[in-house]
């Protein structure tokens, strides 16, 4: 029900029949003030006291017809107002109704046109000072203080329709804001995905590829090896690719909030052993310990600990001379622990595994591994062991 009411304030439509339903009861109302608020004809005052019943009727409603354009010209209907107000000082006919409407349509008209609401309320009080000087014959101290009067209503009208359009700018800015960093917010997530799914792939591609060229010619078998790896580690990253982009397109407007839809199949911890599979054809042989019962965990905790796996392995590829990683998973009651550690130069001295890594690396793995923790409320350390090699540990609740 909630849910629904939220919908319904901020649908575009209600708003629109809201903003009608009150322009109509105002014009409806001053249809009706009107001829309460007339000056009765024993008052020497109402210059057609012949008119009917029905005329009568037909004149309040053509007076009124006006208010019911304010949305789309609100200066005509101000200014028509007015002249309403000018000619019933002439005919003898004012109605207290008139300069009522008058300061809300000043106010109005403040918040949409500021200058065009001096200017009206300017030549409001000035008509109103020589009607009520000539029209009424009143003093001219009288006329000054009914003048003065009208422009003090007329001035806290347009502080109030000022003070409302300072907060609609602002509102809007702020939604431009929120919109800006939701698109942020998107770019990095797509950013991020697309690192991680492709990043691991295109490292290993990378180091089968420099391994094949330097043995094309020494040890064709392994050159054989070596691009049957790189073929099948293509045509998986394309497939990941298609599928992504894919997601991407079928994606509606909506999708970049928060709860849009994930933009690649999700990865989870059941994954571990294909991945440790696939870096070995890489050079680098993946031990995986389990600790701990293991048991389902929410998706986005799944999806998160395989990518700091993955990135994890795809830097040891990339950027470390290691045979060997080592990586362990422990299932505790409250969450679960990732560490990937690997020893450098297999921490004997020996040259250890050639570094092949044609790419610089662009810094953002790691950023990407923090900002998934992070946004999970874990913990997440990497860094270089006094003993040599690199370490990567996360801790994520659940």
């Amino acid at each position: 029900m909630e849910e629904l009411l939220q919908r319904l304030s901020t649908s575009k439509r209600v708003t629109w029949l809201m903003s009608q339903a009150v322009v109509l009861a105002t014009a409806g109302l001053y249809a009706l003030m009107l001829p309460l608020t007339m000056p009765a004809p024993e008052h020497g005052l109402f210059r057609f006291p012949d008119l009917g019943g029905f005329q009568k009727i037909g004149l309040w409603l053509l007076l009124a017809l006006p208010v019911l354009l304010v949305r789309r010209l609100p200066t005509t209907v101000f200014t028509a107002v007015l002249g309403e107000a000018v000619l019933g000082d002439a005919f003898g006919a004012r109605p207290s109704i008139v300069f009522v409407l008058l300061v809300g349509l000043g106010g109005y008209l403040a918040v949409r046109r500021p200058k065009a609401a001096a200017a009206g309320s300017v030549a409001s009080v000035v008509a109103a000072f020589f009607n009520d000087l000539h029209g009424r014959e009143q003093s001219l101290g009288d006329a000054s203080q009914w003048a003065g009067g009208f422009a003090l209503w007329f001035a806290v009208a347009w502080v109030f329709g000022g003070v409302y359009r300072k907060r609609r700018e602002y509102l809007e800015a702020l939604q431009e804001q929120t919109a800006a960093r939701v698109v942020m917010a998107e770019r990095l997530r797509i950013a991020r995905e697309l690192h991680d799914s492709v990043a691991h792939s295109i490292g290993i591609i990378t180091v089968l590829s420099g391994a094949a060229a330097r043995v094309v010619e020494t040890k064709p078998e392994q050159t054989r090896q070596a691009l049957a790896g790189i073929e099948t580690t293509g045509r998986e990253t394309l497939l990941e690719l298609q599928r992504m982009l894919g997601a991407l397109r079928r994606a509606e407007p909506d999708d970049a909030m928060p709860q849009a839809a994930p933009l690649a199949p999700a990865g989870s911890l059941a994954d571990v052993p294909q991945l440790a599979e696939r870096t070995a054809g890489a050079g680098v042989r993946v031990q995986v310990t389990w600790r701990g019962e293991r048991r389902p965990l929410p998706p986005e905790i799944e999806l998160s600990a395989f990518r700091i796996i993955q990135e994890s392995v795809t830097n040891v590829v990339r950027h470390s001379r290691a045979r060997t990683c080592r990586v362990a998973v422990g299932y505790e009651p409250e969450g679960v622990t990732i560490e990937v550690v690997d020893d450098g130069d297999d921490a004997r001295g020996g040259p250890g595994r050639p570094r092949l890594s044609a790419a610089g690396g662009s810094g953002f793995g790691l950023l990407g591994m923090r900002e998934r923790v992070t946004l999970l409320s874990g913990q997440f350390s990497a860094g270089r062991r006094p003993e040599g090699g690199f370490r990567v540990t996360a801790r994520l609740p659940a």
